[in-house]
């Protein structure tokens, strides 16, 4: 076991010394802090979101501003529209519970700055693919794949470690990302307590929650699409040893998967693709499924297959195929 955990640390400390790594932390620090900077200067509208203490009267304003946008979309046809006014009767009902409960409304503070920053997951997805395609693809292209199966370890050991890795990589960026997303937040715009009170809608209606609560659900969900679509790389990479072509197609895959889906909906079997399952998050938002009939319990078994069968790919071809012609 100590052999395994000097594996990892080997691949950690390879990782590590390229610059490329470094890059990609100082790149997600730089946008953080850009879209910070952004939202403070050129949003004032949005940051200075701060309730007097005459907020029912501003809530009961904010809320006719919110019908008559209604009102006059809702003739409209258009899938933005029609979200829009889906977005208006949620906050209306939002509003209206905050008045109801007479509870005084958070303001955009750190907090709602680090849930907004919930998408960068998807910058992480890219940095995590271009790690994991090039793990065991570059071992290969550097000729240095020998001298690593010389090693008295097991070529199972190895891929797991070389997985682990990657897979250590992406949970490293994302506690960075909410680190840095908190402070940077905070000092911009203030934290409004320890854990303030978050209102959302989900397919059981207007529900209580935190911000804590709701940051850790939103990046945990985001990290479900990461690891499968690091995973699916891996596989690609450690199939056909191509780091350009396994970055290619899970890039590809990543960002056309929802166009696909979408363009398939219409098909039973098209609830069985892997990018119709990967955002659980439409099992607790006020939409619902993508496609009808799916379920929680329905998505976490589809992902499981996935996830087994990209790893089961991945070990039989690093494990059983002659690499010392290579």
């Amino acid at each position: 076991m100590s052999n395994f955990f000097q594996l990892i640390k080997n691949e950690q400390i390879k990782l590590y010394r390229l610059k490329s790594t470094w890059a990609m932390y100082i790149l997600l620090f730089v946008i953080i802090v850009g879209m910070g900077l952004v939202l403070k200067v050129f949003n004032e509208e949005l940051v200075s979101n701060t309730y007097s203490d005459n907020w029912q009267e501003e809530l009961r304003t904010e809320n006719e501003m919110l019908l008559e946008e209604i009102e006059e979309f809702e003739s409209e046809e258009d899938s933005f529209f029609i979200n829009l006014i889906d977005y208006n009767y949620d906050q209306i009902e939002i509003n209206s519970y905050y008045l109801d409960q007479d509870i005084a409304p958070p303001s955009y503070d750190g907090w709602a700055f680090l849930l907004e920053n919930a998408g960068l997951s998807s910058l992480i997805s890219l940095f995590t693919i271009i790690v994991g395609a090039g793990i065991i693809a570059n071992e290969f292209k550097w000729g240095t794949i020998k001298l690593l199966l010389i090693r008295p370890v097991s070529r199972t050991k190895i891929l797991l470690s070389k997985y682990l890795s990657v897979l250590i990589f992406a949970l490293s960026l994302l506690l960075f990302l909410m680190i840095s997303s908190l402070i940077i937040g905070g000092l911009l715009f203030g934290l409004e307590g320890i854990n303030p009170i978050y209102m959302l809608q989900t397919t059981e209606g207007l529900i209580e929650s935190t911000f804590l609560l709701e940051v850790l659900k939103q990046f945990g969900f985001n990290s479900i699409n990461l690891i499968m679509m690091a995973t699916f790389a891996f596989m690609i990479s450690t199939i056909f040893r191509s780091s350009s072509m396994a970055i290619g197609i899970a890039i590809f895959l990543m960002f056309s998967g929802n166009i696909i889906v979408n363009s398939l909906s219409s098909y039973e079997w098209s609830k069985y693709i892997l990018f119709a399952n990967t955002n659980l998050n439409q099992y607790f938002n006020s939409y619902g499924p993508i496609i009808e009939g799916m379920t929680l319990t329905f998505s976490v078994i589809v992902l499981i297959v996935y996830y087994v069968a990209f790893l089961a790919l991945s070990w039989f071809a690093f494990t059983k195929r002659d690499i010392a012609g290579n």
